[in-house]
């Protein structure tokens, strides 16, 4: 039996090893972040287990959600919730309210279940500052106003990466003890990437900066097949720098790891763009920020939108610092022409 290695297992460093060393940092500091987060976690080791078990789709969507508006309200520190599956806010009763509002798609990618790409919960987390009834107003703020946020990926590993608004971290659950560890400290999204994830299925539909972007990205990426003529309109062209998974999760983790762009645009069909602004849009954009990325609309800094709707949508492009700074380039230039 190696005592030593059994030892050094016990000095690892768990998500709430590290977050109640972040906490110390703050006398003032309750304790609430620490209890809610804890809560979230559990819900995501259910979630987990449920995805390894097999549920089919249609079940895992409801009983995720239930799991985790279960989770949020027990830990007694939520006020207001705010879910993908719910048509309508739902406000946490007296006995039970605390002072943060989360926001959150409980499966993202769920129709990815059965073709084994990795699926995930993706939180924002909001605090009410003054002691009164919540209400839509606690939630609909611009995503800068954000305390925290993260997401959980589902795959062949289950990784929950967090920003608390100074930095990113990567936690990954060791099976065998039940715990998320410390895999991924400090992560850092590179200034410039190879990488894009679009879906090119919606290219006839584009505005002519994201058309302009992809079309100069596949070329360079295919330049060394000596391809002479490449046309946005050839859908049967794939490779590996040029797919989208269909799971915001997976290709944003991909995007923070490795750089590059992930791209949800505009287009003719969805003028207002198809992913939520509350619980999508704003905390992807919070880590990716907070990892040195930028998250853009086409028009703004994405974190200072200020959402009208709790299910309201945007466009965003959202990866390394030079690659948004290309297509911010490129939306300038049209506007000019206009």
């Amino acid at each position: 039996m190696d005592h030593a290695a059994d030892a050094h297992r016990t000095d690892l460093m768990t998500i709430t090893r590290f977050v109640l060393n972040e906490q110390s940092k703050y006398p003032e500091s309750r304790g609430d972040f620490t209890i809610l987060l804890n809560h979230i976690v559990l819900g995501c080791k259910f979630v987990c287990s449920s995805v390894n078990k097999g549920e089919e789709q249609k079940k895992l969507d409801v009983l995720s959600n239930e799991v985790f508006i279960k989770a949020l309200v027990s830990s007694g520190r939520t006020c207001i919730l705010v879910s993908e599956e719910d048509e309508d806010a739902i406000i946490v009763e007296p006995s039970k309210r605390g002072r943060y509002c989360v926001v959150f798609d409980p499966l993202d990618g769920s129709s990815n279940i059965d073709c084994g790409v990795s699926i995930g919960t993706i939180f924002g987390i909001y605090m009410v500052k003054d002691d009164h009834e919540p209400t839509l107003a606690d939630v609909l703020q611009p995503g800068k106003q954000m305390v925290a946020a993260g997401y959980c990926m589902y795959g062949s590993s289950c990784t929950l990466v967090l920003s608390t608004g100074k930095g990113v971290n990567g936690f990954t659950l060791d099976p065998s003890l039940g715990e998320f560890i410390l895999t991924h400290p400090d992560i850092r999204i590179p200034k410039k990437g190879k990488i894009y994830s679009v879906n090119e299925g919606n290219a006839k539909n584009w505005d002519g900066p994201t058309a302009k972007y992809v079309l100069v990205r596949f070329t360079l990426y295919l330049s060394f097949y000596a391809v002479a003529i490449i046309s946005l309109e050839l859908q049967t062209w794939f490779y590996d720098n040029d797919i989208m998974m269909n799971s915001m999760v997976a290709d944003v983790h991909r995007t923070l790891l490795y750089g590059g762009t992930f791209m949800y645009p505009a287009d003719k069909k969805s003028p207002s763009g198809k992913l939520r602004v509350l619980y999508e849009v704003f905390p992807m954009s919070f880590l990716m920020e907070n990892a040195g990325g930028q998250a853009f609309t086409g028009k703004q800094r994405a974190l200072d939108l200020v959402p009208t709707k709790i299910h309201d949508r945007s466009p965003i492009f959202l990866g390394s610092y030079d690659d948004i700074e290309e297509i911010k380039a490129l939306y300038a230039a049209e506007g000019k022409k206009e």
